[in-house]
């Protein structure tokens, strides 16, 4: 059975037996990987710590038949200690850890990989608020992933925007021709904003008002939760207190995100 080297994050650790563990782990060059990790939950293991989730590390593994057994691994980055000190980060780390788990497998490519290592470090080092980095994380992990959402042409006919009509499960923003009775109206701001995550404008993003900032995250974890067809269970736990909610579709598209559902009030626009 041959062995094999590669870079990985940890997504997830579940206890086997009374002294093992089965990693679940997003990596760089052979996409998600599940292996046992031999008596890493003794004290005297030599990588238990290294293996914890948000951790990046070198790590070998011994080909099996249905799970590897990892034998050596080496630290990159810890993130875990700075992320888990800060509630903030540590809600939309795990949300982000799901969100890999979920949309990932063994035939991820390493941009999947490169974004989530990414993101983690920018939690762990505090570039940006947690709850814009986990919307920005969500939309451009989609993105690779086949579910680019459109927040300027029309997601169904292509036609030029700039539009208003936002529906989650046609793909974005749509002409108000093809907008189904009720469909919520983002205004320009939060388009902005959200176009400003999706391809990493930094600067618009945090000069965001705190509003905006709100709607748009409404909109980023109904859109997540619509196209991974199963509900963040982490995303209902991740703090949002920089941001807070002032208006009642803001409240709405709060409760409707955390409950993995969106069905807007059709005479509550969003102004």
């Amino acid at each position: 059975m041959p062995l094999y080297r590669d870079e990985v994050v940890v997504l997830r650790t579940h206890k086997l037996g009374e002294a093992d563990r089965i990693v679940t782990m997003l990596s760089r060059q052979h996409g998600k990987i599940r292996a046992v990790a031999k008596g890493v939950r003794r004290t005297a293991s030599k990588f238990g710590a290294r293996l914890e989730p948000f951790m990046v590390a070198d790590v070998q593994f011994f080909e099996g038949r249905t799970l590897d057994t990892i034998t050596q691994a080496v630290t990159i980055a810890s993130y875990g200690a700075e992320i888990a000190s800060d509630y903030g980060s540590y809600t939309a780390a795990s949300a982000m850890v799901e969100t890999a788990d979920k949309l990932t497998d063994a035939d991820a490519t390493q941009q999947q990989y490169l974004l989530l290592v990414g993101a983690l470090r920018s939690l762990s080092r505090g570039e940006h608020g947690s709850s814009l980095t986990l919307d920005s994380y969500l939309l451009r992990a989609l993105s690779m992933a086949g579910w680019a959402p459109s927040f300027f042409d029309c997601a169904v006919s292509g036609a030029p925007g700039p539009h208003s009509a936002f529906v989650v499960q046609l793909g974005g923003v749509v002409s108000d021709e093809l907008a189904p009775p009720g469909t919520p109206r983002l205004d320009p701001d939060t388009l902005g904003l959200l176009s400003a995550l999706l391809s990493g404008d930094w600067i618009l993003a945090d000069a965001a008002a705190d509003r905006v900032k709100s709607q748009a995250s409404g909109i980023v974890a109904a859109y997540a939760q619509w196209h991974l067809e199963r509900g963040l269970r982490s995303l209902q736990h991740v703090d949002r207190s920089n941001e807070p909610v002032k208006t009642l579709r803001d409240a709405q598209l709060a409760r409707h995100a955390a409950s993995g559902t969106f069905t807007p009030t059709p005479k509550a626009p969003i102004v």
